[in-house]
């Protein structure tokens, strides 16, 4: 198997990725970006994005395609639809299997992010969604379950409007959302849109494979209907991509990395940035932050400094 040798190496093609291979490379440093799936990570989903200085309102994908551009300009290699087979932390070089090749760092920077917590039923269903952007463009005319009563849930919900849903059903399990209020406003004010608070979604029916029906339940009255919905979309929040780190770094109960101010973990020469470190806010301005400074880290430790 081919074996190829990197100074830094980035586990992770998010925004905090991509920011520490750019900073990585202008400091002459030969850097690697290893993603599981494309680059962007979970901005790419993202409708629009009004909070990221220079753009006043901007598609997440868009706005990830241009920080690609500025990580292929300075020349970093990377690796898309990677698989990692293992990763060996402790040694010097670090190593880091794929099924296609191997890749050897002096320095490795962890920003794998996060990814969706998902619907927990017991019957598996094509029609359950964890993106609107991805796969909302289906269900033009038709009806659909929004499940979750945060931000993600609520702006989701009004670019499914926008994209033409007839109808849309939001369920909540608290008795509250916590949607920014004028999100709320601006959706619960719709005809076409009703609210469940305390519901979960007990299960769904098929029919020849198609979504026909859910079953919801009040958690307080244990009262369940059965409504009838083309397609449901999740977004209940994220979990951390950690298991790969798991019994290597230092992981806090709900399986985020701990990591100091300079972005170092428990063991020396790795570093990790983004949304899978312990923080209290995550946002794309705070996970390039954590990239910036993961990066200069890195390059620190390669001096020896």
């Amino acid at each position: 198997m081919e074996t190829r040798k990197f100074d830094i190496a980035v586990i992770g093609g998010g925004i905090a990725g991509m920011t520490a291979a750019i900073y990585a490379a202008r400091a002459n440093r030969s850097c690697i970006v290893l993603e599981s799936n494309i680059t962007g990570g979970l901005a790419n989903s993202t409708y629009i994005v009004e909070n990221y200085p220079s753009c006043i309102k901007v598609h997440g994908m868009e706005l990830m395609q241009k920080i690609r551009e500025q990580v292929d300009h300075f020349g970093v290699a990377v690796e898309e639809l990677c698989e990692i087979v293992s990763v060996s932390l402790t040694t010097q070089p670090k190593r880091i299997e794929t099924e296609e090749a191997v890749f050897e760092a002096r320095s490795v920077i962890a920003a794998t992010g996060r990814r969706p917590i998902y619907l927990d039923i017991p019957m598996e269903c094509e029609q359950i969604h964890y993106c609107a952007i991805c796969d909302g463009s289906h269900y033009a005319g038709k009806r659909v379950i929004v499940v979750g009563g945060g931000n993600s849930a609520f702006d989701e919900s009004l670019y499914l409007r926008q994209l033409g849903v007839r109808h849309i059903t939001i369920v909540e399990v608290m008795d509250r959302f916590f949607a920014a209020q004028n999100a709320q406003d601006a959706l619960l004010g719709c005809e076409d849109v009703v609210a469940r608070l305390g519901t979960v979604i007990e299960n769904v029916n098929t029919e020849k494979g198609k979504l026909v029906s859910a079953i919801l339940r009040n958690k307080v009255s244990g009262v369940e209907e059965t409504i009838p919905v083309d397609g449901i979309f999740v977004f209940l929040g994220q979990r951390p991509n950690s298991e790969m780190f798991r019994n290597v770094l230092t992981l806090d109960e709900s399986g985020y990395v701990i990591a100091d101010r300079d972005m170092c973990t428990n063991i020396p020469g790795v570093f990790s940035a983004g949304d899978i470190n312990v923080k209290q806010f995550r946002q794309l301005t705070t996970a390039a932050a954590d990239g910036t400074i993961a990066a200069l880290m890195a390059d620190r430790y390669i001096c020896g400094l």
